[in-house]
């Protein structure tokens, strides 16, 4: 008997939803990959010469190394939820101030929070001129930022999430990107062992194929679907 091409809507409906989505699922995942190469390039360059007013000027990746010289101010964040090892604690945020450039937000890493809500960690912050050494990092905000200011009137103040608009409120034209320390050896450090992330770009790469290879599927299917036997 032969096989013809019948209409089906709902198939067609059906395939015509899930296929731009499969094929978009992997699209972010090649992008994804992208990122990843990108930041892991950066982790593994090594410091260079560059001032930081050029660095801030030109291309401030993430991930790419830094050398500042300047003291610490007296803003400090603490960023809530942050927990170690099961352990809830903060990131702590100080403003550092260079001898040349913009002010920018040092995360000098994480401390263990109080046994209560109502009462936050000390913070013992150094007032020395010093030479400190990061890496460059995005400020601390989620995609969608609710109400995130703090209510309280002395520092350090907890905060949910920090945005360069929230430093520019105490601080004029702070740096585009922030900076996190190094290691616990830096002046100020606390517990300052984050990693990048341990997804590589290869794991995106194989999620891009998984996806592309269902669209494929599903293509073969809705056509193999669409042609009957026909009676004659």
């Amino acid at each position: 008997m032969e096989r013809r091409w019948h209409f089906d809507w709902r198939l067609l409906v059906f395939s015509g939803f899930f296929l731009p989505l499969l094929l978009s699922l992997g699209v972010w995942q090649l992008n994804r990959a992208g990122e990843k190469e990108t930041l892991l390039q950066a982790w593994q360059q090594q410091a260079t010469d560059t001032s930081w007013p050029e660095l801030i000027a030109g291309d401030a990746q993430p991930g790419l190394p830094v050398s500042l010289t300047g003291f610490y101010g007296e803003q400090t964040w603490l960023l809530d939820n942050r927990t170690r090892d099961g352990v809830p604690g903060y990131e702590v945020l100080t403003v550092f101030r260079p001898l040349e450039g913009p002010a920018v937000v040092i995360n000098r890493g994480w401390v263990q929070g109080a046994r209560t809500r109502d009462t936050l960690p000390e913070i013992d912050t150094p007032n020395a001129l010093f030479t400190l050494k990061g890496r460059l990092a995005e400020y601390p905000e989620p995609p969608v930022l609710a109400d995130t200011k703090s209510a309280a009137r002395t520092w350090p103040r907890r905060v949910q999430a920090l945005s360069k608009a929230d430093v520019a409120v105490f601080v004029d034209e702070p740096a585009p990107i922030t900076v996190m320390l190094a290691d616990p050896q830096q002046p100020g450090a606390y517990r300052a062992d984050r990693v990048p992330d341990v997804m590589g770009p290869q794991t995106h790469y194989g999620y891009a194929v998984q996806w592309f290879a269902l669209a494929g599927v599903l293509t073969i299917l809705t056509v193999v679907a669409s042609y009957r036997r026909s009676e004659t």
